[in-house]
């Protein structure tokens, strides 16, 4: 175990033999962190935070402090657990959860979260994010797996943004966005399919294409949504991806992004 002499680690921590804890790295109480994990300089972690393997959180990054939420007092449950192979650059800060919602924040494996990124309480991050610089989250927020956030996004408390979506810089997310889609534009709308993302990913042209027909049937026809689900239900069973948009749309808390022609 490599922990520079000038870290202050509290008693309680739990760090694996082989992970390294660099010059003036603050480690609080009931942090655990396992085997291959780099902790850079000037970092903070508290606790209770769980870190898996082999994750580099860089410098001056803030994890695992107290949930940005005025209804939480201190001695309530309330944790963070990461999963392994994360990238977290510098002036990161992600929190804990709180009793609202399982107490738990979440962050899955093989993310990349660059400098300044926020992920606020209760959030539930999946795997093979990508958050570019200052994109931030409010709580309750929920990114599923392939999810790509242009610079500084800003994500409302309790929205979805689902599988290998892409979302452009700048853009402020206040509905749901269901899996691969695109959405873009100072006055953010649902642009289009993510047709090179599924094709960088190995989706099959059939698959791109089932998405693109789901796509004009939910932000194209002039039909009710409810009656284009059931359209989609009906004609794309056979497409997995398309029935996982098709649930993303059933399961929307806050409603769904608008299409590119809705005012």
């Amino acid at each position: 175990m490599a922990i520079h002499a000038s870290a202050i680690v509290d008693p309680s921590a739990k760090i694996h033999k082989n992970a390294e804890i660099c010059a003036y790295t603050v480690i609080g109480a009931n942090v655990e962190i396992d085997t291959g994990t780099i902790i850079e300089s000037h970092a903070v972690v508290q606790g209770p935070t769980k870190i898996g393997k082999n994750n580099h959180i860089y410098s001056f990054a803030s994890i695992g402090g107290d949930p940005q939420d005025t209804t939480y007092e201190v001695g309530q449950d309330s944790n963070l657990i990461i999963g392994n192979d994360n990238q977290i650059r510098e002036f990161c800060t992600i929190n804990r959860g709180t009793e609202k919602e399982e107490s738990i924040t979440r962050v899955g494996s093989n993310n990349l979260l660059m400098a300044y990124v926020h992920i606020a309480h209760d959030c539930q991050i999946g795997n093979h994010i990508i958050m570019s610089n200052n994109a931030s989250l409010a709580g309750h927020v929920r990114i599923q797996n392939w999810a790509i956030l242009g610079g500084f996004t800003l994500v409302k408390q309790f929205c979805m943004i689902g599988m290998h979506t892409y979302i452009g810089m700048g853009c402020q997310i206040n509905k749901d966005i269901p899996s691969y889609m695109v959405a873009s534009g100072v006055q953010t709308r649902i642009r289009s399919i993510n047709a090179e993302g599924m094709r960088r990913r190995g989706f099959s042209p059939n698959a791109i294409a089932a998405i693109k027909r789901a796509f004009k049937v939910v932000y194209r026809s002039p039909g009710l949504l409810d009656q284009s689900l059931k359209e989609l239900e009906e004609t794309e069973s056979d497409h997995i991806e398309v029935m996982q948009f098709v649930q993303c749309i059933r399961s929307a808390k806050t409603g769904i992004m608008r299409g590119p022609n809705e005012e």
